[in-house]
């Protein structure tokens, strides 16, 4: 089984971050088990999403926006869906690094308290830049592995801790309900696991780990298992917070010390180390994928080693720690990556859907009719995510 763990694993890592957390802590506290209906729909969407992408990966041979630079003629629109992608993935990722490592320290903050936090950001962002200095793709998945099953492990027990009612369980996951106030909450879930710069990601590391389409099956078991338990992780969080019986929650760290009185020592340790596990490992899958989508739309043709492709991720891993550890949030450049994901989710899931129907490009292993079905129904859910994205940033 562990011989045939792919890139999958990273994938779930990344969505899985402190922002998942958050929204995931908020979504239980608001509402207990009502949107867990939510979560299991965009894990779906994401496991078609992230399969296509491997897919194209595979059999092209090609990172996603290498593809957009062979696929798209037309220079105009082609420049046009690079300047996007580099808005999102690169100049995003670098913005939103500061939260990863954040969540990350508030993770040790639970489990070593907070008289030593000030070093906790250096401590994380050194770790992940050691980690990927070494360039060495399987030294990364290890790490993956074991970080996401530590994820995984201290999220369960937190929620079977908390005795949920398993009735209520099944109905909020197989009941589709809007409790009064949750439309926001309920875009903010899907927003939060359908993630753009994963599409980036899975399409360049499929080629890292596998030799090509005689690998598709292993590829596509990593994508659905892989993704079903980052799905399964989130519910997990909404599911362990919904015990707390108070709506004064805003962070992960607040839902550890919420589940302490209630609960025991434990629950906090083990909300602590997840919270850590998901800030360390999307603190190091953000500045990889600004990384690969660099070296794909620049067309460098470089690999982990090169000196271009490490100076990428070391400029958002550095930023990252910088900002955190002065307090500097750069908020219109926080605001410009918000508007570029916006446009980038239906953008590249419009492409996406249209390449893998090409022949030329996948032959035999193009989409089939039902595949094609659930990616329109999923690309009207990213044309709202989207709106709602950059209506946001507008109304701010």
């Amino acid at each position: 089984m562990f011989k045939n763990i792919g890139p999958g694993v990273l994938v779930a890592a990344a969505f899985i971050g402190p922002g998942t957390v958050t929204v995931c802590t908020l979504a239980g506290v608001g509402f207990g088990y009502a949107l867990l209906w939510t979560l299991l729909l965009s894990t779906l969407a994401t496991m078609v999403l992230q399969e296509m992408s491997a897919r194209l990966g595979l059999v092209s041979r090609n990172g996603l926006a290498d593809v957009i630079r062979e696929q798209l003629n037309a220079p105009l629109l082609r420049n046009l869906v690079l300047f996007i992608v580099l808005g999102a993935i690169v100049i995003g990722n670098t913005a939103y690094e500061a939260g990863n490592i954040g969540g990350a320290t508030l993770g040790l903050e639970a489990i070593f308290g907070n008289n030593y936090s000030s070093f906790y950001p250096w401590v994380i962002g050194i770790s992940a830049f050691f980690l990927l200095l070494a360039g060495n793709y399987k030294l990364l998945e290890k790490v993956f592995v074991t970080l996401v099953l530590l994820m995984s492990i201290s999220f369960i027990i937190t929620a079977v801790i908390t005795k949920p009612d398993l009735e209520a369980v099944f109905r909020g996951l197989l009941v589709p309900g809007l409790p009064e106030g949750s439309l926001l909450m309920v875009i903010a879930l899907v927003g939060t696991t359908v993630v753009p710069y994963n599409l980036f990601l899975h399409a360049s590391l499929v080629n890292e780990k596998w030799n090509g389409k005689e690998d598709l099956g292993k590829a596509r078991n990593d994508t659905l298992w892989a993704v079903g338990l980052g799905g399964l992780v989130s519910m997990t969080i909404v599911i362990a917070a919904s015990a707390i019986p108070t709506t004064e929650v805003n962070d992960a760290l607040d839902l550890a010390k919420g589940l302490q009185p209630l609960f025991g020592e434990g629950a906090r340790y083990f909300m602590g180390l997840g919270l850590f596990a998901a800030g360390i490992t999307s603190s190091i899958t953000a500045p990889l994928a600004a990384a690969y989508v660099a070296n794909s739309c620049f067309g460098w043709q470089a690999d982990m080693k090169d000196w271009k492709f490490r100076l990428v991720w070391i400029s958002v891993l550095t930023i990252g720690v910088l900002s955190l550890s002065f307090g500097f949030r750069p908020i219109e450049i926080i605001k410009f990556a918000q508007v570029a994901n916006g446009l980038l989710l239906p953008v590249i899931a419009i492409f996406l859907l249209w390449v893998v129907n090409k022949a030329s490009v996948l032959g035999s292993y193009k989409n089939g009719v039902v595949q094609n079905i659930i990616a329109v129904v999923i690309i009207g859910l990213a044309i709202l995510l989207g709106a709602k994205s950059i209506i946001t940033v507008f109304n701010a």
